[in-house]
């Protein structure tokens, strides 16, 4: 599964969901999520202009704002859900227990009670744009609906990344957070951070470690310094 996070700015990473539904196994299903109706859509005209015509029927897109609410019914009903909790201290009683509607998905048979979760799930350049107080929460929803074994690939911003020095002090809004023009957030991570936030809400680390690129544009001469935090955490069997 593909979570994105984005209210004002409203993008979905498609740049990765569209190669992964091409290079993957056409028995593999790709279920993204954003809060953005609108990112959404788009993602879906790109996906259905695609020439890989399974594409289209394995792209199962959702809205749903991770940070406040638990995922739907459809995806972990509450009794696969309860049995997915190896913590119990993992945050997720800060998040609002909302309506988790049992629609909007059509692969379900009459047998089934939901798909039984993920067996991956991806936050690229994600977890940043949810506010720093909802994060313990968000990272324990992705873990409750993980199979047991399942991973959770992560990549954002890293500490001192180009983006973080460019903003304005009037623009910082907490520790290591600042928000943009558009009202959305971004927070910068540094390992020790990231592995509390992932290792708090029940997961093992596999790898965990800066990615740090220089890219240069030579048209317009500039030189800029990336800085990202990548990382693999796996759910306990």
């Amino acid at each position: 599964m593909c979570i994105s996070y984005k209210i004002n700015n409203k993008t979905l990473k498609t740049k990765f969901v569209y190669p992964l539904l091409c290079s993957c196994k056409e028995n593999i299903l790709v279920f993204a999520c954003d809060c953005s109706t609108e990112a959404l859509d788009r993602a879906t005209e790109v996906i259905h202009a695609s020439t890989v015509v399974s594409a289209r029927s394995r792209f199962r897109p959702f809205c749903w704002d991770f940070s406040t609410c638990r995922f739907p019914k459809w995806l972990m009903c509450d009794s696969c859900y309860e049995t997915s909790l190896h913590k119990p201290n993992a945050s997720l009683s800060e998040i609002d227990n909302c309506e988790r509607d049992s629609t909007g998905i059509t692969s379900l048979k009459k047998s089934e009670c939901c798909i039984g979760g993920m067996d991956f799930v991806t936050l690229i350049f994600t977890l940043s744009a949810v506010p720093l107080h909802r994060m313990s929460a968000a990272v324990a929803e992705c873990f409750s609906v993980l199979k047991p074994g399942g991973l959770l690939f992560f990549r954002d911003y890293g500490l001192y990344d180009m983006t973080m020095l460019r903003f304005e002090a009037d623009q910082k809004v907490g520790f290591r957070e600042y928000k943009r023009s558009d009202g959305t957030r971004s927070y910068f991570f540094s390992l020790d951070i990231a592995r509390d936030l992932f290792i708090g809400a029940g997961f093992i680390e596999v790898e965990l470690e800066y990615c740090c690129v220089k890219s240069v544009n030579r048209r317009k001469q500039k030189t800029m310094h990336r800085v990202w935090v990548h990382g693999k955490f796996q759910k306990p069997m």
